[in-house]
């Protein structure tokens, strides 16, 4: 407690604190801007958490003072970092299990050439909830789906828009996405809370661009269709993989489990031993390939290239870039918490924070920003995320408001940053410049606007107390803590 009151007695200047946020902008801005090196943005990072520690030092705060916040930082990500390994794990385990390889082949059987676009978006949207992945999706499932387009006669900005829109919402909404368990430990949420907490902005937003994929799809029906993409696709997962209704058991218990508000972690264990079990019960494999799998991934080796591509992933290890950066960027994100810099910074922005409308429109807005300037969403996640934190909990919202307002404007708007890695990526693999298919990426401009509508309407803005049934960790921590 001593210690407690001596940190609350130093405080940095509004010059101090802007100038280590202006510090890692510029040099992010020249590790990706002029020296193209967009993957190793941790170093970013790591310089500016020295500095971090300069200036904190510089207005009175110990080396004992720096390293508590880095310490606090790291046990915030600590929990959502273990899920992520397991989501590796879990990957490895399914594809050799048929789980992933079934959601896919029933995924793509829906196919209906009348209602081409919508159905486009859909299938990238099961995809991507079953494999955790909008790149993934985008170079298999998206580049079938741009040639089916073409025999259609459907412009090709039209088709990359559906395609982007599926795939985004689906790696929003999927508890094996790096991205949602990135946003959901950045704010202190429970992974599935977040999720739930996602189906009231993502799924209005996805709903209605459905509605305009069926409507802008329907004066292209009639034209003739060449599925040879897709049946190469088929034929390569029901040659190569067990599919059968018994092996989405995995995902029915942990929809079950996650329904009975079982940790995360646990849920993920579980998940992760019942596909190894199905992998060596009924595939063959031994147990020893499945110990290789579950550290470095499942490799496809069935020759169709989109096959695959698609299932050649996973793995404890493929976690590790994101992990890294999380651990790093939440002890700069500690350091400024513990050292009261983000407090300084907030207080010049109290007046528009003080309304939960200011609050999210500011988070969006940042979001947005932060994409624009970083070129990535993870950075887009973390630093408006953790720097609103505090703000969030001053008006007692709950964490998966901050979380889901994370994805609802950094995740959902990067694929249409030309520059970013995830418009790069699309426009890479879809052979469609970004700002060509941004304007028909529906989901990506209508999410942040619910969001904003329900911040000033506080609709869905759920606060402690309003939800007696929704038990976080962070709720569990506190309890303890008593």
């Amino acid at each position: 407690m001593n210690n407690e009151n001596v940190l609350k007695e130093k405080k940095p200047s509004f010059a101090g604190s802007i100038f280590v946020i202006l510090f890692l902008c510029l040099v992010m801005y020249m590790q990706i801007f002029v020296l193209h090196q967009n993957w190793v943005t941790h170093i970013s990072l790591l310089l500016a958490t020295l500095v971090a520690t300069i200036v904190a030092m510089a207005y009175g705060f110990t080396w004992e003072d720096v390293q508590e916040g880095i310490i606090y930082g790291c046990n915030i990500a600590m929990v959502p970092m273990l899920i992520l390994m397991l989501v590796g794990v879990l990957i490895a385990t399914w594809i050799p299990a048929g789980t992933i390889p079934t959601l896919i082949y029933y995924g793509l059987k829906i196919l209906s050439p009348s209602v081409f676009l919508l159905t486009t978006a859909f299938v990238c949207a099961v995809a991507s909830v079953s494999t955790g992945s909008s790149w993934t999706t985008g170079a298999t499932f998206g580049v079938a789906f741009m040639g089916i387009g073409m025999g259609l006669g459907i412009p090709a900005p039209l088709t990359a828009g559906a395609i982007v829109s599926g795939a985004i919402f689906g790696d929003k909404m999927s508890p094996l996405s790096d991205a949602t368990n990135l946003a959901a430990g950045v704010a202190e949420a429970d992974l599935f809370d977040h999720i739930r907490s996602m189906l009231y902005t993502t799924g209005p937003a996805f709903i209605i661009s459905l509605i305009f994929y069926a409507v802008l799809g329907m004066k292209f029906r009639g034209g003739i269709i060449d599925t040879s993409q897709i049946d190469v696709i088929l034929n390569g997962l029901k040659e190569n993989y067990w599919i059968h209704p018994v092996t989405l058991i995995p995902p029915i218990v942990v929809v079950i489990l996650a329904i009975k508000k079982v940790s995360g972690l646990a849920v993920m264990v579980i998940a992760s031993f019942i596909g190894a079990m199905f992998a060596i019960l009924f595939q063959g494999y031994g147990v020893g390939e499945m110990f290789v799998f579950m550290n470095d991934g499942f490799v496809s080796d069935t020759g169709i290239k989109a096959v695959d591509a698609l299932l050649s992933r996973g793995g404890l290890q493929s976690m590790m870039w994101t992990i890294s950066l999380g651990f790093i960027a939440l002890s700069l994100g500690g350091i400024l918490e513990k050292t009261r810099m983000l407090e300084v910074l907030l207080d010049k922005i109290s007046n528009i924070v003080s309304s939960t409308g200011g609050l999210i429109t500011t988070h969006v807005l940042a979001s947005i920003a932060v994409n624009i300037f970083s070129a990535t969403q993870y950075m887009a996640v973390i630093l408006p995320g953790r720097m609103l934190v505090p703000a969030y909990k001053k008006q007692r919202l709950l964490p998966q408001v901050c979380s889901r307002t994370c994805e609802d404007s950094a995740t959902v708007t990067s694929p249409l940053i030309p520059w970013g890695l995830c418009g790069a990526f699309f426009t890479g693999v879809l052979d469609v410049p970004t700002l060509e298919y941004a304007p028909y990426v529906f989901l990506a401009f209508l999410t942040p606007i619910i969001a904003i509508i329900y911040g000033f309407t506080g609709k869905f803005m759920f606060k402690e107390g309003d939800i007696s049934s929704v038990k976080t960790y962070h709720d569990d921590e506190m309890e303890k803590e008593k």
